[in-house]
């Protein structure tokens, strides 16, 4: 009997009793029904009277009625439309054949390819592993962007941050990563873009390269609120298929700020009162139960980069707040820096790793501070050597910055068809640091010089 233990309890998840209730009430994206014993989650399907179905989604209770959200238009929908509730838990179909495909926030395929045949269901809510289980965190991942390695270098299993505006370069630099990283596979999530831009990324930012190694996962702007969640939590479900096959996976989701908006949704239109700006309480709730999913197993890791849309180029608005509280680590996409074609537009001086220390060797991290010093002395003095105000000679470690400001300049620059390999980055860093000291010795000594000249 052993032997034949998952087939059984594939079957007797497979007739689970059916769950039908009735339309009693439509108010505006929601749909309320009776008799439907359903949990919070649970899919369904709503049978029109012309003959048609839409899918929808429990999303609350009231009194002794079920709140449903539709994935589609109500349009069509009357009172005592049937409800069935989809039997078992949320689970979405994984196979290794998802690699190079495009599906939707169900899991089903939309790139106009062939079926693909899986045997393998995860489910897609789930808890997080638990914190005393999780490895620590103590191997590097090439993302192939130089400033990023260099700098905020990020681990097999960190949760990072992407914040920006609107505009800055985000959605190159996330293509940048998925073509250039040395993870074995790549998990995209776009949530919520519009629907022009899809190709665009695909084509362009992605490319063919990107595209060999990733899953899409795909819920446009126009997409019921509840598609777009269940999109992200279907991404992550997928990344958990392939760590737990021995995977090291980059999971990148663009962007966690349209998931929390789409919670938002859901929960005002089930009658969820607004808390921070409009945002409603489980839409904060919602997000550390997404992230703290990605991370490191015993098995596999998944390296998240999450992005993150803020408010007026506010990095403390309600969303970016609560993310950086939950995550590893930010990378803040300057708009000023974007403003002088300064690509990738990443502000070093204004973005943190937080597990760099632990997986980066002693000389790599006293370069790195090397660094991260001379950027923040030239947003110090950079007024002053624009309007002429600094006087050469006054500090030689100030001259140093000025002097190699070119090469800094050059260092965190990137081309986008350029790829750093790590030790690439690595070794480009510690030269540069080196000529960084060597420019302060040098002119600290020839200011000594002049210093004891005038004396005498």
């Amino acid at each position: 009997m052993n032997a034949f233990a998952k087939e059984i309890e594939m079957v007797g998840s497979m007739v689970t009793p059916s769950l039908v209730g009735r339309v009693v009430d439509v108010t505006g994206l929601t749909i309320t029904v009776s008799g439907l014993p359903a949990p919070i989650g649970a899919m369904c399907t709503v049978e029109r009277q012309n003959g048609t179905r839409i899918e929808a989604q429990v999303v609350g209770f009231s009194n002794d009625n079920t709140i449903v959200m539709p994935l589609q238009d109500t349009l069509g929908v009357a009172r005592g439309d049937g409800v069935t509730a989809w039997p078992g838990a949320a689970k979405v179909a994984v196979c290794d054949g998802m690699i190079g495909r495009v599906i939707d926030g169900l899991g089903r395929v939309i790139d106009g390819g062939p079926p693909l045949y899986c045997d393998t269901y995860y489910p897609v809510y789930r808890p997080a592993p638990r914190a005393l289980e999780r490895p620590r965190i103590s191997q590097p991942l090439s993302t192939g962007i130089r400033s990023m390695d260099a700098l905020l270098t990020a681990g097999r299993g960190q949760r990072l941050g992407l914040f920006s505006g609107t505009g800055v370069g985000k959605s190159v630099l996330l293509g940048m990563i998925a073509r250039y990283t040395d993870a074995d596979v790549t998990v995209l999530g776009l949530i919520g873009e519009r629907g022009r831009e899809v190709n665009e990324f695909l084509e362009n930012d992605l490319g063919p390269e990107g595209r060999r190694k990733t899953v899409l996962v795909l819920s446009t702007s126009d997409e019921s609120p509840v598609l777009r969640v269940r999109a992200g939590f279907v991404a992550t479900a997928i990344a958990e298929y392939f760590r737990d096959r021995g995977k090291n996976v980059l999971l990148l989701m663009d962007s966690i700020t349209r998931i929390a908006m789409a919670q938002r949704q859901i929960g005002l239109a089930a009658g969820e009162p607004p808390a921070t700006r409009g945002y409603t309480p489980s839409a904060f709730a919602l997000l550390p139960q997404l992230l703290e999913r990605a991370g490191q197993t015993e098995s596999g890791s998944i390296t998240g980069f999450y992005t993150v849309l803020v408010e007026a180029d506010d990095i403390n608005d309600p969303v970016g707040d609560a993310v950086r509280g939950v995550l590893d680590g930010h990378v803040w996409l300057s708009r000023a820096l974007a403003n002088k074609s300064h690509y990738p537009a990443v502000s070093v001086s204004e973005s943190i790793s937080r597990v760099m220390s632990s997986i980066v060797d002693p000389q790599h991290l006293a370069a790195s501070r090397t660094i991260m010093k001379a950027v923040a002395i030239w947003n110090e003095i950079e007024d002053l050597v624009n309007i002429g105000a600094y006087a050469t000679g006054s500090n030689a470690e100030y001259d140093a910055v000025i002097q190699t400001r070119p090469a800094v300049l050059a260092f965190l620059r990137q081309a986008i068809a350029q790829r750093v390999s790590f030790a690439e980055a690595r070794q480009q860093l510690i030269a540069l640091a080196q000529q960084i000291e060597e420019s302060t010795r040098r002119l600290s000594r020839e200011g000594g010089r002049s210093r004891t000249v005038s004396a005498a």
